[in-house]
């Protein structure tokens, strides 16, 4: 009877050892596949951006939603495939985009951005012109927030809907009084631009 008991509470205590490892694991791939940590390298999003932060990025959301303007992304950058780029979505399939020195205008609309720093404002070394670009399906224009420092799609062009890993959605390190916690929503930029179709629903 006793060994009867001992085996049964060592089959318990191994079995607690298996649920816990196949939950931790469990847990883990959930984690990776909705969350990802990412540091900024650069100057290229400031001034809400800092070079060095630590972000988390959701990487869940946009298996349920396209991309959205204004969103902040993460991509595995397109002149730079072995390395990941943050930048600012500003438009989206279907979109006209046009920019001059800098300032976006996006199906008609000239957007006037608050999350642009004035002295940040304006076109960067690299720029390319820019008038009445198409976006095709599939494909974003993004741009950094320092305008006049930041290698973007004026100068290499789109990125592909597959490229982008996710939205950077909150600063935690180092805590700043003016930039940790949520990035904010910055929807009311593009309210008056033309609201894109389901058609832009990412796969």
């Amino acid at each position: 009877m006793g060994a009867e008991l001992k085996a049964g509470k060592r089959y318990r205590f191994i079995r607690e050892i298996v649920e816990t490892l196949a939950l931790t694991v469990l847990l883990f791939l959930v984690i990776n596949f909705a969350i990802q940590k990412f540091d900024v390298v650069g100057k290229s999003m400031e001034s809400r951006l800092h070079n060095q932060e630590s972000l988390i990025v959701d990487k869940a959301s946009y298996h349920f939603r396209a991309p959205a303007r204004g969103d902040v992304v993460v991509f595995v950058a397109p002149p730079q495939p072995t390395a990941d780029y943050i930048k600012r979505v500003i438009a989206v399939p279907g979109d006209v985009i046009s920019v001059d020195n800098g300032v976006p205008t996006v199906d008609g609309v000239r957007l006037s951005e608050p999350y642009v720093d004035a002295r940040n404002a304006g076109a960067s070394p690299t720029d390319k012109p820019i008038h009445n670009l198409l976006i095709p399906p599939g494909y974003y224009f993004v741009m950094g927030d320092n305008r006049v420092d930041s290698y973007d799609s004026r100068s290499w062009g789109l990125v592909p809907r597959d490229s982008i890993i996710g939205r950077a959605m909150l600063v935690y390190w180092p805590l700043r009084a003016d930039n940790a916690g949520f990035l904010p929503d910055v929807s009311d930029v593009y309210a008056q631009v033309r609201q894109p179709s389901n058609t832009n629903v990412a796969k």
